[in-house]
């Protein structure tokens, strides 16, 4: 069952080449059954395959499978082959199950589009990039992936090109991610040249046989591949990127920039555990990092007035709290909240899309309100989404997700108390700024008239992702719940190392978990107090000088572009500015004129007149003919 794995990623990119030389030329019905239906095999395909692997545990803990020799040059022998154990199953299950439900809901959302096929024809190169990312057995093919979904980016942010803003916001994606990928590509170099291969299984083995834990070259390939890292999956401090990247639509945002392309960076790490393992100091950056992240993005989500930019910090957030998890070692507890955060915010994209499309268009949160009775069922699909994404305990996914990080941030050897305070207070600021979104969005009157609701195609993938949102936590009981249920934990630990705890702090779990969700209550209970109880005290809080200057240095995002545009932007467009006269540009102006001076001169010629072209034809005849005499 497990030998056709190359159709997995092989279907959606049929589905591009299809989508993109059939052009405008394709009907809408062929369109849509091509973009959604690959998209749709690939997760039957990808089921499948769950199926066969699981019934191959414990026995069988991967599967290499090699479609061919990519190439093989100079002792470096490259293949199309393909890795899967549990770590890329879970992968491919968000990229295929949710990309599919997306494609779905893009059906209706894009129905009205004018780039109708060539929307289907990006989405559909993005999820056959990332799964070609995610199922590659070397980091030559990964790398592969890795600038396919990051040319997806490009082109999908920027979807609406006529827009100068939206062509800003995917070119300063393109190149904020660049850097990552430039220290990424650097790691590789240094891999190969130190162990001779590509291969990750093969180079893990190596590594951990002729590196000692703490040596110098270890430690710069971790920090390296972090920088990429960082860059794909937008922490600090290449973070700039993801607010601007909602420039594109709704269902890219859902895509790429929350259940997906952002986690490429997470699967890396993830992936690569061994070699950060090597380096107690990468792992330790890569906590301080999603620690930082996830409380800088979360209070810039407080502040946000369009609802895109509220969800698009949250996800810088969240995958905060993912870096954070990996940096103590609990690689579990990371995959899990990837999961259940693919789920959930997926949902509130393409909620948030629901309403936007509702509106008109209108994305401004104070042009919205009285949304409840409108559009009731988009209320209670994206109250689903708002509870999980807050981690309302005992009833979300959400709460067994991020409460099983922050407990093991708590408990792990790599762990500590200020990592914690740092989990914990993150957790508080989600409840707050999602469900100030929330009301503002869906409580009060009515401000802005619904024009258009949305059909079948748009409400069924919220209605799954909904369901997934709220049920699928219960993969992963806690015994101090009474459940004991460990299931993901079971399966991706075939893939990753457990979590090595403090044996004296594991008596602790409860009051962890009382903690999270005392802050996750508490968020929702002060933001209800302060819009809805007594909003003349939210009012006059928010009026109060210091709390203004807070609100809009958090809204401009801490000011990262203006530091970056005074850091480097600018003298890069002085030294470019003194610089433009340079000998190099000097030669190069010099053929431009020649060929011009030429052009004219044979332009000349042409006048157009038959017996200048005759006399011309005689005077050049005779002269050969001298020539060839003479010699």
């Amino acid at each position: 069952m497990l030998e056709p794995l190359w159709l997995i990623p092989a279907l959606p990119l049929a589905g591009f080449v299809i989508l993109a030389l059939g052009g405008t030329r394709l009907p809408r019905w062929a369109a849509t059954l091509t973009g959604v239906g690959s998209v749709g095999a690939s997760a039957l395909l990808t089921l499948v395959t769950v199926v066969a692997f699981l019934g191959g545990l414990p026995d069988t803990k991967a599967y290499t499978r090699t479609v061919w020799t990519w190439f093989d040059v100079a002792g470096l022998s490259i293949g199309a082959s393909f890795y899967i154990d549990a770590l890329a199953l879970t992968m491919m299950v968000v990229i295929t199950g949710v990309g599919f439900l997306i494609h779905l809901y893009s059906v209706g959302y894009m129905a009205h589009d004018d780039g109708y096929s060539r929307f289907f024809a990006y989405m559909n190169l993005f999820v056959g990039a990332m799964l070609i990312l995610v199922m590659a057995d070397n980091l030559m093919l990964l790398y592969l992936g890795w600038e396919g979904v990051g040319a997806c980016s490009y082109l999908l942010i920027g979807f609406w090109y006529r827009d100068p803003v939206n062509g800003y916001a995917a070119r300063k994606a393109f190149v904020v991610t660049r850097v990552g990928d430039t220290a990424m590509a650097v790691a590789l170099f240094l891999l190969f040249d130190q162990l001779g291969s590509l291969q990750i299984q093969e180079l893990m083995r190596h590594a951990a046989s002729v590196w000692t834990v703490g040596a110098t070259l270890p430690t710069v390939v971790a920090l390296l591949l972090l920088g990429g890292a960082v860059g794909k999956s937008a922490q600090l401090p290449l973070q700039t990127w993801l607010p601007d990247a909602m420039a594109g639509p709704t269902p890219v945002s859902a895509l790429i920039h929350a259940a997906t392309m952002v986690t490429a960076g997470v699967y890396l790490i993830a992936r690569t555990h061994v070699l950060f393992d090597l380096a107690p100091v990468a792992l330790t950056v890569v906590a301080v990092v999603g620690a930082a992240t996830l409380l800088i993005a979360g209070f810039s989500g407080l502040c946000q007035k369009d609802i895109k930019r509220v969800l698009a910090y949250s996800t810088v957030s969240q995958i905060g709290y993912m870096f954070l998890a990996l940096g103590v070692g609990a690689w579990a507890a990371a995959m899990f909240h990837f999961m259940i955060h693919a789920f959930f915010k997926a949902l509130l994209f393409l909620g948030a899309g629901a309403v936007i499309h509702a509106l008109g268009g209108e994305q401004d949160l104070s042009k919205m309100g009285g949304l409840r009775k409108e559009l009731p069922l988009i209320y209670l699909v994206f109250l689903a989404g708002a509870a999980s994404l807050s981690a309302i305990p005992l009833v979300t996914a959400g709460f067994y997700s991020k409460d099983m990080i922050i407990w093991e941030v708590f408990a792990a050897t790599r762990g500590g108390t200020l990592l914690w305070a740092a989990a914990l207070a993150g957790a508080l600021l989600t409840s707050i700024y999602t469900f100030r979104m929330f009301f503002l969005c869906f409580e009060g009157p009515l401000v802005t008239p619904v024009t258009h609701r949305p059909g079948w195609t748009m409400t069924l993938p919220l209605a799954v992702l909904a369901i997934f949102s709220l049920g699928a936590g219960f993969l992963e009981i806690p015994h101090s719940l009474g459940g004991g249920v460990r299931l993901f934990s079971d399966f991706i630990q075939s893939a990753l190392p457990p979590t090595a705890l403090i044996h004296k702090r594991e008596g602790y779990e409860v009051i962890c978990q009382l903690a999270a969700a005392a802050a996750a209550i508490g968020g929702i209970a002060l933001i209800w107090w302060l819009m809805l109880r007594a909003p003349q005290a939210g009012q006059a809080l928010a009026r109060r000088p210091a709390v203004a200057a807070l609100s809009r240095f958090w809204l401009n995002g801490w000011g990262f572009d203006r530091l970056y545009d005074l850091l480097f932007e600018r003298p890069y467009i002085f030294l470019a500015h003194i610089d433009r006269h340079d000998i190099v540009d000097g030669f190069f102006n010099l053929l431009a004129r020649l060929a011009s001076v030429l052009y004219a001169w044979a332009g000349a010629t042409q006048t157009g007149r038959v017996r200048t072209y005759a006399a011309g034809l005689t005077v050049g005849a005779a002269a050969l003919i001298a020539w060839v005499v003479w010699l």
